[in-house]
């Protein structure tokens, strides 16, 4: 049914324009070059940001770091997130992301991940207001490109500083402000809380502030735009579980209709595209391996596929892939009406964890990250 339209108007950060309001965040382990790319291709997304780096390991020319970092002209704009607690380390590693051609430098002050707090990265940045913004002003003065700070709403239920650190960065010249509305404490538990990002969103003057948590579809991105006044959504975990929900928001915020679901062989086309784009990058060993913890969510929304699921769990090879996909038409057939559409008694319905509702609880099975990136 239609719907009130939201709009948004054009979202800068410092001198750079986005083409839209919705981001994707950051997420270990799977936002990686091809991953991007794929989506890119989908349309609705106005930036992308890469998995969080440890700015020493960049620093020390690791090949982890750097792969962490891969891009390319189609994956523009960019922001590339960093780690670090080191004022001079995290000043050294922007200046050689922006000679690298990083579009923005993104702080990372939201890992909850104990071995990143431990060494006063991540959260553990939202305890001491004055030390993190003198370490944001030193990165600002240090390049040109626009500066932006990922955070949480503080360490726990009992230390919410987010609004005063949005504040003090905003001061110290970051451009904007990525909140995710749920405490170092929680994880990634619980349910994010609009009223903490409405309370960030209130506590600068000019500055965007973006908001980010169980945001899965249209709809949730609508009510978080709504009812926090954020300037714009970032998407993790959901994007994972529906790589068109950028096109579908975007359309949704300037219509107020919601598309249609991509159809079987739009999802299979474009799970195709991005085993591809993870050859091209990884190679296609390390590349298909790397695919098996990524088919299964793309096949989430095949109807049943428990057959795909399972042959694709030892994916080593390209062409194997297609003997699978081909395997799995066939077997798949038996679920389906004359027309090729899935009989009502296999189609996704409110009662099936593969169908999208507003509730946080369907891509919560992703894994959350265990330590930093490099440890995976």
């Amino acid at each position: 049914s239609s719907t009130s339209p939201c709009r948004k108007p054009m979202l800068r950060f410092g001198a750079l324009e986005l083409a839209s309001n919705l981001f994707l965040s950051p997420l270990a382990g799977y936002t990686n070059l091809p991953f991007r790319l794929a989506i890119r291709e989908l349309g609705g997304l106005g930036l992308c940001t890469t998995e969080l780096v440890n700015a020493r390991s960049l620093i020390e020319n690791r090949d982890k770091a750097l792969k962490l970092i891969e891009s390319n002209a189609r994956d523009r704009p960019l922001a590339v997130q960093l780690f670090g607690a080191v004022p001079e380390e995290m000043r050294d590693a922007a200046q050689r992301l922006e000679s690298m051609g990083a579009d923005i430098i993104d702080i990372n002050m939201g890992c909850p991940v104990r071995k990143v707090c431990r060494v006063g990265g991540g959260s553990a940045m939202m305890s001491e207001l004055s030390k993190t913004a003198a370490l944001a002003q030193g990165i600002v003065g240090a390049v040109r490109v626009p500066v932006t700070a990922k955070m949480r709403l503080g360490w726990d239920d009992a230390n919410l500083t987010a609004p005063d650190l949005a504040r003090a960065l905003e001061d110290a010249g970051v451009s904007a402000v990525f909140i995710h509305g749920r405490t170092r404490e929680q994880g990634f538990g619980g349910c994010v809380s609009l009223e903490g990002i409405r309370a960030v969103v209130d506590a600068v003057r000019r500055i965007p502030v973006i908001g980010n948590g169980d945001v899965t579809t249209p709809q949730a991105a609508r009510r978080m735009l709504e009812e926090t006044g954020c300037a714009g959504v970032s998407i993790g975990r959901g994007a994972f579980y529906d790589p068109w929900i950028f096109r579908q928001t975007e359309v949704f915020l300037r219509s107020g209709e919601l598309p249609p679901e991509p159809p079987f062989e739009e999802r299979v086309r474009v799970m195709c595209r991005h085993l591809d784009l993870m050859i091209e990058v990884f190679g296609e060993t390390h590349g298909c391996r790397m695919f098996r913890k990524v088919a299964p969510w793309y096949a989430k929304r095949f109807g049943p596929a428990v057959e795909f699921k399972r042959r694709a769990a030892s994916l080593s090879r390209r062409a194997q892939f297609d003997e699978i996909l081909a395997e799995y038409r066939t077997w798949r057939a038996q679920f389906l009406d004359d027309r090729g559409e899935l009989l009502p008694r296999f189609a996704p319905t409110p009662s099936n964890p593969s169908f999208m509702t507003d509730e946080p609880a369907a891509p919560a099975a992703i894994p959350t990250p265990q330590g930093p990136v490099e440890a995976w």
